[in-house]
């Protein structure tokens, strides 16, 4: 019953954010297109529900010779790759408002496990001890506010699979309020190389 409902809510309020957003929208196609060369969008082969494929859109935010289906913060010097205001956007997560669209569609919830990338099987595997896999992905979830770039693949995994224990109207109101917390400290967003799950419980246990 809650997931029929949570659908409901994604239309009505992606609908709703499209609409009201549009100028900003504007706003920001001319900024892209005045900083560097190359489309306005970018997409992107991800995972969605029981492994199926969709396209996800962002606003670019990385020079056109970027390498594909890398993650960010798996390249070696992202910064030289990341536009002016791509920056901003990504510090932002401005970049991600078009994954609107991808909710009215239904590619997407607005709450959910981040869509993985159509070749992170690692991620994948781990999803599908917890179910994580056979669920709409999501604009933000458990783990964005729990980490985000920061975390292993197990350990992110883990939080999905959190999630999804506890999905309903009191999780998906903590993840959405924790997501804007998170936007305006900037927590975990990582642009350079990090990832390895040692580091990461190394770096836990000193805080």
């Amino acid at each position: 019953m809650y997931i029929k409902l949570k659908r409901l809510g994604d239309i009505f309020l992606s609908f709703v954010g499209l609409v009201i957003l549009s100028p900003f929208f504007l706003l920001l196609f001319l900024a892209i297109k005045l900083d560097s060369k190359g489309p306005i969008f970018f997409k992107q082969k991800r995972i969605g529900i029981h492994k199926s494929h969709f396209y996800i859109y962002k606003f670019r935010t990385m020079k056109i010779d970027t390498p594909k289906d890398t993650p960010t913060h798996l390249l070696k010097d992202p910064d030289q790759f990341i536009t002016r205001v791509g920056k901003f956007l990504r510090k932002t997560s401005l970049d991600e408002l078009p994954q609107i669209w991808n909710i009215f569609k239904g590619d997407m919830s607005i709450i959910g496990p981040r869509p993985a990338l159509w070749n992170q099987y690692d991620l994948m595997r781990e999803r599908d001890k917890y179910k994580a896999n056979d669920v709409l992905p999501g604009l933000t979830g458990w783990a964005q506010i729990n980490g985000r770039d920061e975390l292993p693949i197990d350990v992110k995994a883990k939080l999905d699979g959190e999630y999804i224990e506890n999905m309903g109207l009191k999780m998906d109101v903590k993840c959405f309020f924790g997501t804007v917390l998170s936007v305006v400290k900037s927590d975990g967003v990582v642009e350079g190389g990090t990832g390895r799950a040692s580091d990461f419980t190394k770096e836990k246990q000193a805080k």
